[in-house]
């Protein structure tokens, strides 16, 4: 057994990834002509062309763009449904997925229209394939925390099938500080919280996500290890870092795989996990940024075993939950051959 087969059985959970960075090119295309949205490009290979960008700016214009073919509820239940059944088959058991709702409100489409969609894809993927999986809305850092105020109160009808609040968007100039209140707010109601943070922005942001905050997981959060007092505190409270390698090589955080710090971060003690983040713009689902870092990284099996255990660890699934995919893991491990290579 390869470490790639060994990885492509192992059960594991994936908690950072972007519905809306998840729409392939042929759904793109599928999309745009469903509800006659006028795009760029005239065929799937011209689509497929874009996909492969050499800078931010271009895969944010392709990702704003994928979020325009969004209009029916249908459309958001066809992008979750594909992902969860893709997810399925990298053995995810569980999945939390991220949406944010601010883009597609602020085009005028409702927040109903845009929940109801995820909500039934969510619910067909578990009763047809039996994967589990929960929805973290996230409030756009570049927005006023007004607007995330205003983002918590829409959501409100949905709040039992809501599992939580994040940040997500461009962190430079837009510190987490910025919305202590919200996040207070949420945590009062009893949601889970989360931030991106130390991706692009300074160990700092980590710290404020984690001491002003509350949070309890950090998104990406690479820049720990900036601050050797940051290690040790994230270290000792087991804040789970939702790091994610083949988007990190994408957007240039980093400048190979090779030079990733998730081996550093996990030498640390921290409890990392590794994730797809927009799988369909940065060329990997979850198995192909556990691959990748096995073989850049040389990550042993008993690593690669570790980083699935942290994921179902860090993830927001009841305690019965988490015990059966616990013990789904150790069950694989046990049966699991060597692997050579």
């Amino acid at each position: 057994m390869t470490p790639a087969e060994f990885i492509a059985g192992l059960p594991k959970a994936e908690l950072h990834m972007h519905i809306e960075g998840s729409i392939e090119a042929p759904l793109f295309m599928q999309l745009a002509r469903r509800n006659e949205v006028a795009i760029r490009w005239a065929t799937e290979q011209e689509l497929l062309a874009a996909y492969r960008f050499r800078d931010l700016q271009a895969f944010l214009d392709l990702y704003y763009d994928g979020c325009r073919v969004l209009v029916h509820a249908r459309d958001f239940h066809d992008v979750t449904r594909a992902y969860l059944r893709r997810a399925h088959a990298d053995n995810v058991r569980h999945a939390e997925m991220f949406l944010g709702p601010q883009g597609h409100t602020s085009r005028g489409v409702a927040l109903r229209t845009v929940l109801e969609g995820v909500f039934a894809a969510m619910d067909e993927a578990r009763a047809e394939v039996g994967i589990s999986s929960g929805l973290i809305l996230v409030a756009q850092r570049h927005r006023s925390e007004a607007e995330a105020f205003e983002l918590y109160e829409q959501a409100m009808p949905w709040r039992d099938r809501i599992l939580g609040f994040g940040l997500g968007g461009a962190e430079v100039g837009n510190p987490p500080s910025k919305f202590e209140r919200f996040f207070r707010r949420c945590r009062d109601d009893g949601f889970h919280v989360v931030a991106h943070a130390g991706e692009e922005g300074p160990a700092a942001y980590v710290r404020e996500s984690v001491e002003l905050l509350g949070v309890e997981r950090v998104d990406h959060g690479n820049a720990s290890l900036q601050d050797a007092a940051l290690l040790r505190t994230l270290a000792q409270r087991q804040t789970p870092l939702t790091v994610c390698p083949l988007s990190n090589l994408k957007l240039n955080v980093v400048s190979s795989i090779e030079a990733h710090p998730l081996k550093q971060l996990m030498d640390a003690g921290l409890r990392v996990t590794v994730n797809s983040d927009d799988p369909s713009y940065f060329g990997g689902y979850v198995n192909d940024n556990y691959v990748a870092c096995q073989r850049a990284l040389g990550l042993t099996r008993h690593e690669v075993v570790q980083l699935a255990r942290n994921s179902v660890l860090a993830s927001f699934v009841p305690e019965a939950r988490q015990r059966e995919l616990l013990a789904e893991i150790e069950a694989y491990e046990s049966r699991a051959g060597a692997w050579i290579g």
